[in-house]
């Protein structure tokens, strides 16, 4: 009877193993972490581990047949088998050099990710006094749901409180983060964030949220200064 049940298994993984080989000819298999310890159930009773052993579940207890070149069955990961990671690799480097060139400064020196993934995300977003969406949003909207976004900071809502909660500094000591504040209808009434080379982005009102230079004849005149937050 033993031998009867050997030969009978003998078949079955003569069929199994040239299914298994004409399939990886197919498909591309990749063995991933924790699969050396994973086993197949090709029937019921019966599985397939990667040590070679067929292991048929018998009344109370398991019987084991060495099985030489058994096939070993692996789970592909689905991270590894997708073309997602690739894909925002692509992502972040054309994120980088889209700016480093709107910024004119070295695609290397944008390592703040978080930060130009937030601005594409709201760029073109049209200014609409009081707004806080992507319906329309205002100065110091952004610049309040930036801070808290990127930096994790917390300032009142408008840019004249911003403009008193924040360490006033000159042009040229302004650095990533950091807001810019401007007299455009009397007294502080425009606020962006400092970028890198006298950019900075804002919610402009004739262009929406836009890349801007400190150095543009219009905001040159009327820029006030700088303001960072204070960390507690």
């Amino acid at each position: 009877m033993n031998k009867l049940f050997v030969l009978f298994i003998t078949l079955l993984l003569s069929g199994y193993v040239q299914l298994s080989v004409a399939q990886t000819s197919v498909n591309s298999i990749k063995v991933t972490a924790g699969s050396e310890n994973s086993s197949s159930n090709f029937i019921d009773g019966i599985s397939f581990t990667p040590e070679g052993i067929l292991q048929t579940t018998e009344s109370g207890g398991t019987k084991s047949i060495k099985v030489e070149n058994a096939p070993v069955v692996v789970k592909s990961d689905p991270l590894t088998k997708s073309v997602g990671s690739g894909s925002l690799i692509e992502k972040l480097s054309s994120l980088q050099f889209k700016y480093a060139m709107m910024l004119n400064v070295d695609v290397e020196s944008l390592k703040n990710l978080s930060l130009f993934g937030f601005i594409d995300d709201w760029f073109g977003t049209r200014y609409r006094m009081g707004g806080t969406s992507k319906k329309g949003i205002d100065c110091s909207a952004l610049t309040s749901s930036l801070l808290l976004a990127v930096y994790g900071f917390i300032v009142p809502r408008t840019a004249r409180q911003q403009y008193k909660a924040t360490q006033h500094i000159k042009k040229d000591e302004l650095k990533e983060g950091d807001l810019v504040f401007f007299n455009t209808h009397g007294g502080v009434s425009h606020v962006g964030l400092y970028l890198f080379n006298d950019y900075f982005v804002h919610a402009s009102s004739s262009q929406g949220v836009t890349i801007s230079s400190l150095d543009d004849g219009y905001y040159a005149k009327r820029f006030i200064c700088g303001g960072r937050v204070e960390e507690d």
